[in-house]
């Protein structure tokens, strides 16, 4: 197990290395100027080269990698062209509202995926529910999220099309605005807070409930299959027991596989829906500071995902050799 764990620690350590590295090379062909966007548009060219000798962008891009390694060995981000504040700072202000988006499409769409597989085997007949799901699943993101924006607000006016709360004012000590108005005690609060969520969360989950389900359904259907299914039918249970207590475990491991490879696609995805409905959380703080040219930002957030990334690959690996013992780390 230790041994798994180093191995995990220095591949988490070489990848982000690869992905900052990435990020750093990537800022010589993107045509956005850092120094222009912190001078301003009217600034003489005089003064905008003097502020890139300044902040040492024209240094070559290894000094400027170095420094910046040199920097994230001490815990500092840098400072963000866009917002003139730490990095790290935004982070922490952005991120409770992407992780509070992020769990709830994951229930989500864990919930829908559980109906779309587990159904069709206890009652039978469930072919329309499945085309729905895989229909709606196969939309683009981009395009699911705007035709719910479309018809949930703007046509019938059921719900919010954009922000976190109808109170922008509001700030808990958690910064998972649902979680702070339930501990508060605040109903009215909470409910803004799940009508908010409603929409962007559904977005996000239509494409794990259709991959997670259809890999669920899939070997749901080889685990019926085999003798101690049977066995366990013979005994007298019914079905739907013996789906849920021999059937779902032993059809795990596939499932979670899935899993994991859904919440990795998530924080691409997070991009898209946090821009359409104006969640102010990393993604949408990511899509402004690429359009700002704010490469410490973007850094920031590459190392915060690619953090997540390999933690997530971690949690799976782990989850899957306590669903199936032959598997080992």
């Amino acid at each position: 197990m230790l041994a798994y764990f180093l191995r995990r620690i220095l591949g988490l350590a070489a990848v982000l290395l690869m992905m900052s590295f990435a990020v750093f090379c990537l800022q010589s062909i993107i045509p956005a100027d850092p120094a222009r966007a912190i001078a301003g548009p009217l600034t003489p060219l005089s003064n905008v080269n003097a502020l890139r000798q300044q902040l040492g962008l024209d240094d070559p891009i290894v000094v400027q990698y170095g420094r910046f390694l040199s920097r994230l060995a001490r815990g500092d981000l840098g400072a963000s062209v866009r917002t003139r504040q730490p990095v790290a700072a935004d982070i922490r202000q952005y991120l409770p509202a992407s992780l509070e988006l992020s769990l709830a499409a994951l229930c989500i769409g864990l919930l829908l995926a559980g109906i779309l597989a587990v159904l069709p085997h206890i009652v039978g007949g469930s072919g329309g529910l499945r085309f729905l799901f895989i229909a709606a699943g196969s939309v683009p993101i981009f395009m699911s999220a705007l035709l719910l924006v479309y018809v949930f607000w703007f046509r019938l006016g059921w719900l919010p099309g954009s922000g976190r709360m109808s109170d922008a004012d509001f700030a808990g000590p958690s910064g998972f605005n649902l979680i702070d108005a339930l501990i508060g005690g605040r109903g009215d609060l909470s409910l803004d807070a799940i009508r908010h969520l409603l929409l962007p969360a559904c977005a996000l989950a239509l494409p794990i409930a259709v991959a997670v389900g259809r890999s669920l359904n899939s070997a749901l259907r080889e685990v019926m299959q085999q003798a101690y299914i049977g066995t366990a039918r013979g005994k007298g249970l019914r079905e739907t027991a013996v789906v849920l207590r021999h059937g779902l475990r032993n059809a795990a491991s596939p499932t979670l596989s899935m899993i994991g490879l859904q919440i990795r696609l998530l924080f691409g995805n997070l991009l898209i829906v946090e821009l359409v409905f104006g969640w102010p959380g990393l993604g949408l703080y990511m899509v402004q500071s690429l359009t700002s040219a704010d490469l410490p930002a973007v850094l920031g957030v590459t190392i915060v995902l690619g953090t997540f990334y390999i933690l997530v690959n971690i949690v799976v690996e782990i989850l899957q050799t306590l669903a199936d013992p032959r598997i080992e780390l």
